[in-house]
């Protein structure tokens, strides 16, 4: 949905206007922020065809904007001081991260895990689509707002933390609903358990691989996208 772009562009930001690493990371998660209501509000706007279908498509071309923002800033970047930084920023680390770090990223991760999980009912009618959602009583759009801020609030409150660390997001909820199904009662759970573990696994692999610590996103995208392409082969036998 174009939250971690829109966070990367303000943590870019904060670097670039040589801010203090708390106002960066306020800057990552007000303009993760931003990005997913631009792509809500422009997704709204359209209201064509499958909505969530809308929403990520909208996402991605918010994302894109976004991306291309930070390519802009990396070229005007200085090549010996701030271009480093926000390269090394980009490629994400857990290298920096402290106690007062995982105490800002408590209060947002902690809100949208209870939201999603409240929601956890509601999530598992509307895998069934939007008419049969409705026919059960669920409030689609409703629901599906309150899923979009959670996980925003999440996102965004983990990229402002550690940078930029793809594949996580794709690979380990696939993992999870092959190993648990797709009731989100316990997918929820499971996922941010097996997520958490993968994440931990990879930056020890990051920091004992070389002579220097290796950027966790590109660690985690070698070892995601060959597994996502296996659970895509996988998707193709079904599910049982």
């Amino acid at each position: 949905l174009g939250a971690a772009a829109g966070a990367g562009f303000g943590a870019v930001l904060g670097i670039m206007l040589s801010k203090t690493v708390l106002v960066t990371q306020l800057l990552a998660f007000a303009f993760g922020l931003v990005a997913v209501l631009l792509t809500y509000l422009v997704a709204q706007r359209l209201q064509r065809g499958d909505p969530t279908l809308i929403l990520v498509l909208t996402g991605i071309l918010v994302g894109t904007i976004f991306s291309s923002l930070i390519s802009i800033m990396k070229f005007l970047a200085d090549p010996y001081d701030k271009l480093p930084a926000i390269t090394y920023w980009l490629m994400g680390s857990l290298a920096a991260v402290n106690t007062q770090d995982l105490l800002l990223l408590l209060g947002p991760v902690l809100v949208g895990a209870v939201l999603l999980y409240l929601m956890r009912w509601q999530l598992n009618a509307l895998s069934f689509g939007e008419e049969e959602a409705r026919t059960l009583g669920v409030e689609t759009g409703r629901v599906r707002t309150i899923v979009i801020v959670a996980a925003t609030m999440m996102t965004a409150a983990c990229v402002a933390t550690c940078g930029m660390v793809g594949w996580v997001g794709l690979v380990i909820p696939h993992l999870a609903r092959s190993l648990v199904g797709p009731d989100y009662k316990v997918l929820i759970p499971v996922s941010m358990l097996l997520g958490s573990t993968f994440l931990l696994l990879v930056d020890d692999l990051a920091r004992v691989a070389g002579p220097l610590e290796l950027p966790l996103g590109v660690l985690t995208a070698l070892v995601g996208a060959p597994w996502f392409l296996f659970l895509l082969a996988r998707t193709r036998k079904g599910w049982s």
